[in-house]
């Protein structure tokens, strides 16, 4: 079956989310463009990572072209996105492989999410070479989602997503697990109840 690729070149929006109450959220990638819409979910850290390299990435052009991209150095004001996910939020795919580059050319960020696929190996060379087969093939690999953005989408997206990272349940003052709702039992306490 031909790989499926949901490219979105610029989108009208891309943008990071979730789905459910802190401590049981579903992460989520959505972007769209006129009435097409495509959500991926993922794990929180891969939100984070992505939002993070993506920053660093932003950074690194800036610097490398002396200020001459179009990058800015902080997310604007005016590409601000706060509004939640379209719905209904429907999965295309688990994200298990992400990748991040930089169209010199286009001046344009690449973000691209690629499906989770479970391989079979049988020592680690063996797996080695089927992920690399897996990455290199590009008719029949495993579904695909492709944005290019501007620096400025790049940036908002970055912020919007480290955002809705750090939204979620506060963490404990003595051991930096995240508190529920119902209490804690902090290790640094001994086991004994906290109290959010």
């Amino acid at each position: 079956m031909p790989r499926q690729v949901f490219l979105y070149d610029p989108p009208d929006r891309f943008v990071a989310g979730t789905v459910g109450l802190p401590g049981r959220r579903t992460f989520f990638l959505q972007a769209s463009s006129g009435p097409r819409v495509t959500s991926v979910s993922l794990e929180k850290t891969q939100v984070a990572a992505l939002a993070e390299r993506m920053d660093e990435l932003l950074d690194e052009v800036v610097r490398r072209t002396g200020g001459n991209a179009p990058v800015p150095a902080m997310a604007p004001a005016e590409a601000a996105d706060t509004a939640p996910l379209d719905v209904p939020v429907e999965e295309e795919f688990r994200v298990g492989t992400m990748a991040l580059a930089w169209d010199g050319d286009e001046q344009r960020m690449i973000v691209e999410a690629q499906a989770l696929v479970e391989l079979d190996a049988d020592s680690d060379e063996d797996l080695a070479e089927a992920e690399e087969r897996l990455l290199q093939d590009e008719e029949n690999g495993p579904p695909m989602l492709r944005v290019r953005l501007s620096g400025a989408q790049a940036r908002a997206f970055a912020k919007r997503a480290l955002d809705v990272v750090n939204a979620g349940r506060p963490p404990c003052p003595l051991c930096s697990l995240p508190l529920d709702p119902e209490g804690h039992v902090c290790p640094r306490q001994n086991g004994y109840r906290r109290q959010a």
